[in-house]
């Protein structure tokens, strides 16, 4: 665990073996332009996975990286809406997180602004914040989603990277492989 602010960030090892080996995970930093992309493969109908990455009930099972859980406090999905939720650790501990969602294009995009919060939902301005674009593409029985996340500055980029971002959200797709084919 780490601290940065007087806010503590797990950070997450990384499960080097992926559930369906075949499956592509992209991570690619442009520090130049302060940008991550990531693209990943899900061996599941579109459909499907978008309502994983817009149901709270299923984001729930899958989104926080194990051993942790993620908890909704509160879902809008739509334009102007929010995601409100709270990173569960093992011991109780909650890390809360908002995305204001800001576009959707029903089963094939949406864009988002994610940042640290209280359990209120009140903004922490000293953790960086990051810009979402997810898009979702079909393609001989895969889904690939495409997240392409910008940030205010080379430092909130790299502060992220630091905390253990690119591990966090590679396990939490493990966790989606797991899950995808329970749900169909």
């Amino acid at each position: 665990m780490k601290t940065y602010n007087g806010f503590h960030i797990a950070l997450f090892t990384l499960n080097s073996i992926n559930m369906v080996s075949n499956l592509k995970f992209d991570f690619d930093v442009d520090r130049g332009n302060n940008k991550v992309t990531v693209k990943r493969e899900f061996a599941a109908k579109p459909d499907l996975v978008w309502n994983a990455w817009t149901n709270a009930e299923i984001l729930d099972q899958w989104w926080a990286p194990k051993p942790w859980k993620a908890e909704t406090q509160k879902m809008e999905f739509r334009p102007g809406g929010i995601w409100h939720y709270a990173m569960v650790g093992p011991e109780g501990e909650k890390h809360y997180a908002r995305n204001d969602y800001k576009s959707i294009a029903e089963k094939r995009s949406f864009t988002a602004i994610d940042s640290f919060c209280d359990e209120t939902g009140a903004i922490n301005d000293e953790l960086p914040r990051t810009n979402w674009q997810v898009r979702f593409s079909e393609g001989d029985d895969l889904t690939t989603v495409q997240v392409n996340l910008t940030y205010e500055s080379p430092e909130a980029l790299d502060k992220m990277i630091e905390m253990g971002f690119k591990e966090g959200f590679a396990t939490a797709m493990e966790g989606l492989d797991e899950l995808l084919p329970t749900l169909k």
